[in-house]
């Protein structure tokens, strides 16, 4: 019996689910495969057909992560009409995702570990790289922002944003070190104001 396409949709976001799971609790190394087909009541073959390998499974995962990530940035930055406001929030609410334990295993280690860099950043630039440029441009039309080159802007605070989340993922980082980044944050921004926003 062939199975439409809505069951193999379900069969796939059901696979995702529980494999964030167990590469959330138990890491990429040691997450087995045989166990999430057994939860998700599948065989391999079933799996194989969705997903060629447990890299590529895992792939689908972060990917899911990153878009998650991205609905939260773009949530948080809505919560405020100030084109200011929402630049800080969106990259607050980056950075507050990002290091969240359901994210920051799959997210902010084993993502780059296992597929590297240059897929790792492809996935930021579609989602939440692709909200940040799009509010910075928004700012320089409207004379909020310094006219800088908006693709060297868009990835220099990027850049900066995926550097301290990193930085606070690290288990050995200071308790106060998340009230510190935001201080930091909010100062950063400031600095690219316009002279005439600052005027005001």
């Amino acid at each position: 019996m062939r199975r439409s396409k809505a069951d193999t949709t379900e069969t796939i976001r059901k696979l995702i689910e529980i494999a964030r799971v167990h590469f959330t609790e138990h890491g990429y190394a040691n997450a087995a495969l045989e166990s999430i087909v057994h939860e998700a009541q599948l065989t391999r073959g079933a799996v194989y057909h969705h997903f060629r390998s447990k890299k590529e499974l895992f792939r689908a995962v972060l990917e899911d992560v990153q878009r998650e990530v991205a609905e939260r940035v773009e949530g948080d930055a809505a919560t405020s009409e100030d084109p200011w406001q929402q630049l800080y929030l969106g990259c607050r609410g980056f950075i507050l995702a990002a290091v969240e334990e359901s994210n920051r295993r799959i997210m902010l280690i084993d993502g780059p570990a296992i597929l590297g860099w240059e897929t790792w950043r492809e996935m930021d630039k579609s989602h939440s790289m692709r909200l940040l440029r799009g509010q910075l441009e928004m700012m320089q039309e409207q004379g909020n922002i310094r006219m800088l080159p908006l693709d060297a802007l868009t990835h220099f605070i990027s850049g900066g944003l995926n550097e301290t989340a990193l930085w606070l993922a690290n288990e050995s980082a200071k308790p106060e070190a998340l009230d510190e980044t935001m201080k930091v944050l909010d100062a950063f921004l400031e600095g690219f104001r316009t002279v005439e926003m600052e005027a005001k």
